[in-house]
């Protein structure tokens, strides 16, 4: 099974008379508890593809399938409703909400999309804020972490819902070195224990080394390459 497919996806774009091809026939294939990064420089289009898999667009032709359903088929709402309950995100610029505590934005997610009882809500919580080890950053705001905390509450976060698929652009991007491997680590350490899919677009080796399998991206194409697994 599959929980990301990918069948002669393209996507064009119109800038003013001029169409631009971001995608350009692109088939893929990613399974459940995948470590997986989208490489390439920016142009490439793999934000495009990122924002495709994450249901934040869709593709000009060609079919996608993203945990079992066509993307295609959703509309605004529906795209939403999915989101939420399939797909984590984390980002660049971490993304927290600024008036929100820790443990408010981790359960932010759970708020907007689940019927979830407030018991098991912060059940859900505390058992992620242990898992990520910010527990004593609980009642603390965003402007009041380092970057590596923020990160661990973003991770936290996307995995709020149990969602089978985080999506990460450019995760480590605003951190230091030592920081950006503990994270590395932290995601990977959370693929084992939920069997969740990280896909990363990235342009930092330190992923890179880490990913199972790399996708590279130029001028719109892809080429699959080996990960880490053979680079041992």
């Amino acid at each position: 099974m599959n929980l990301v497919l990918a069948n002669n996806i393209s996507k064009t774009y119109c800038a003013g008379d001029v169409e631009v091809q971001a995608i350009k026939s692109v088939d893929f294939a990613i399974k459940p508890a995948s470590f997986v990064s989208f490489v390439g420089p920016s142009g490439s289009g793999k934000s495009t593809l990122l924002n495709m898999i994450g249901c934040l667009d869709h593709p000009s032709s060609g079919t996608l399938e993203v945990v079992g359903t066509d993307i295609r088929n959703l509309d605004r709402k529906a795209a939403a409703r999915f989101r939420g309950e399939n797909i984590g995100f984390i980002f660049q610029d971490f993304n927290l909400i600024p008036v929100l505590t820790v443990e408010e934005n981790i359960e932010y997610p759970l708020l907007m999309v689940q019927d979830w009882t407030a018991a098991k809500r912060q059940q859900r919580i505390e058992e992620l804020l242990e898992e990520v080890d910010i527990s004593a950053q609980a009642k603390k705001y965003p402007h009041q972490l380092s970057g590596g905390q923020k990160q661990r509450v973003a991770v936290a976060r996307a995995l709020a819902t149990h969602a089978k698929l985080i999506l990460a652009d450019e995760p480590t991007a605003n951190l230091d070195h030592d920081t950006a491997y503990r994270i590395i680590d932290l995601m990977k350490k959370m693929r084992d224990d939920y069997q969740s899919t990280f896909i990363f677009s990235t342009h930092d080796p330190k992923i890179m080394d880490a990913a199972e399998i790399i996708y590279t991206l130029e001028d719109g194409k892809l080429n699959k390459q080996s990960g880490s697994e053979n680079h041992e």
